[in-house]
């Protein structure tokens, strides 16, 4: 028999989420489940840390429910950080109304091992109590470090803006909530997915990625959802849908926004009650699923302009990963593309160990609309025909360019250029020099304090310019993967 022991400390007081909670504890008719719960509503204002503290060792909890609001959040976060700080080992999860993703991710990072709103569920609730009371201190270490190498292993970059949001994965897969991660297409949406299920709990159950895109409208519902016989005409058996394939596990769901009204108020249905009915059946079907979103759009553009439901926006948008395009992280294009020529040298048993100086260029200097899965297709191609050990310009086929229509003034247009310019020459100078500054800086007849000046005023990294040898910068897995 499951048993646990659950305290709720409850600082909203003037809402019903607390009970709203205890309901859901006491709604579930699994007998082999014993779940004992005490709540204690907390007045924030007058609370001397003792009196917390004694709270705690006199419950003697296996879980915590910090039960607040998003008016209270400050005080909610200063409230964990105490507990986090004395009873570092009993895991805390948030319990509030809905609130702004970056104040989510927040309370993650202060040490918060989930996040839940309502609608409560004893069928969304307990899933979740019981995959974070059952791992075992010692097991979850080791687990995590190896999940980490696993997870983290195809996500390759080192520019700030690019690791601001690649640093927030761990914490956001130990937490249960939806995730939504924007960005243009060929960013690395999958593998940022596929990295957030290998680091959670559901690690060891099934990881389902749908292109909602690739799917007619007409037969969506039927692929998530499944049928019975004689939903439709040719339906003479059962057909489970995606969602019943991922039970247990993620369900990774990129562009989202293609999702058809019916299907995106039955995937509304689906998240706010982890139940849905399959084409022809009578019976409502329960799956404890978590789903991950993807979009290459502005979904807030598309709810405004009534092509996407709100509250489904609402309801994905819990978590948010927003991933930068290729053109706005340059200084991570050569060690992309040295991966990539690692890992397709492999594959093909080509003896191609690097790049030309000016092929490393030109690769820089390129604009990637298609982002890093373009870049991949265009060293695959260079490696596949390559029959000498080094990649030149001239192996390397790029897409036309499409001109641009800017808006821009004389001013603005002016600045861009010049910034372009000074990127341009300072990676050329660091290429020609494998990253040595002071030798890139003497060829610039600039004293090296006023180089590297440029140098960090671009966020350009010197380290990805110098040469790496080929045995030490083999990729240590094989398996494949769309950056």
């Amino acid at each position: 028999m499951k048993q646990g022991k659950i305290l709720l400390l409850d600082i909203n007081t003037t809402s019903s989420l607390c009970q709203m909670l205890q309901e859901a504890f006491e709604s579930s008719v699994d007998t082999n489940v014993q779940l004992n719960h005490g709540s204690f509503k907390i007045d924030i204002s007058n609370l001397h840390p003792n009196d917390l503290s004694k709270i705690i060792s006199g419950f003697n909890p296996d879980m915590i429910f910090l039960v607040s609001s998003c008016s209270l959040l400050n005080q909610a976060g200063t409230l964990l950080q105490s507990i986090r700080k004395e009873f570092i080992k009993i895991p805390v999860v948030l319990v509030t109304d809905a609130c702004p993703p970056d104040e989510v991710f927040d309370l993650l990072e202060l040490g918060a091992t989930d996040f839940i709103t309502p609608p409560f569920k004893s069928t969304d609730i307990l899933p979740r109590i019981w995959r974070v009371l059952e791992q075992n201190t010692i097991t979850e270490r080791t687990h995590q470090t190896l999940m980490e190498k696993i997870g983290l292993q195809q996500i390759i970059g080192e520019s700030p803006a690019f690791l601001a949001e690649i640093r927030k994965i761990p914490l956001v897969a130990k937490s249960d909530a939806t995730v939504l991660i924007t960005g243009e297409t060929g960013t690395g949406k999958e593998v940022c997915a596929r990295a957030i299920h290998y680091l959670c709990p559901r690690t060891d159950k099934p990881f389902i990625p749908v292109n909602c895109g690739a799917i007619p409208a007409e037969l969506m519902e039927n692929e998530l959802f499944g049928h019975k016989p004689g939903a439709f005409t040719s339906a003479t058996s059962s057909q489970p849908g995606l969602i019943q394939e991922a039970t247990g596990g993620t369900i990774f769901l990129d562009e989202i926004d293609c999702l058809a009204a019916a299907a995106q108020a039955k995937l509304l249905r689906f998240l706010q009650e982890k139940e849905y009915r399959p084409l022809g059946s009578p019976k409502v079907c329960k799956a404890d699923v978590r789903v991950i979103a993807a979009s290459n759009i502005n979904l807030e553009d598309a709810v405004k302009s009534e092509k996407f439901r709100q509250d489904l926006y609402y309801r994905l948008n819990i978590i948010r990963l927003l991933l930068p395009p290729l053109r706005e992280r340059r200084d991570d294009i050569p060690l992309l593309a040295r991966h990539f020529l690692f890992k397709y040298a492999d594959e093909y048993n080509k003896q191609v160990t690097e790049f030309s100086p000016d092929a490393l260029q030109l690769l820089m200097f390129f604009d990637w609309p298609g982002n890093v899965r373009e870049l991949e297709h265009v060293i695959e191609r260079a490696v596949a025909l390559s029959d000498q050990s080094v990649i030149r310009k001239e192996d390397i086929v790029l897409p036309s360019p499409e001109p641009g229509v800017h808006g821009e003034s004389f001013q603005e247009a002016k600045d861009r250029v010049i910034a372009q310019f000074e990127i341009a020459y300072i990676q050329s100078l660091l290429l020609a020099h494998h990253g040595n500054i002071t030798k890139a800086a003497e060829a610039a007849k600039k004293n090296r304090r006023a180089f590297w000046q440029l140098i960090h005023k671009h966020h350009i990294n010197p380290e990805n310019y110098k040469t790496i040898p080929h045995s030490a910068a083999q990729p240590q897995s094989k398996e494949k993967g769309q950056q």
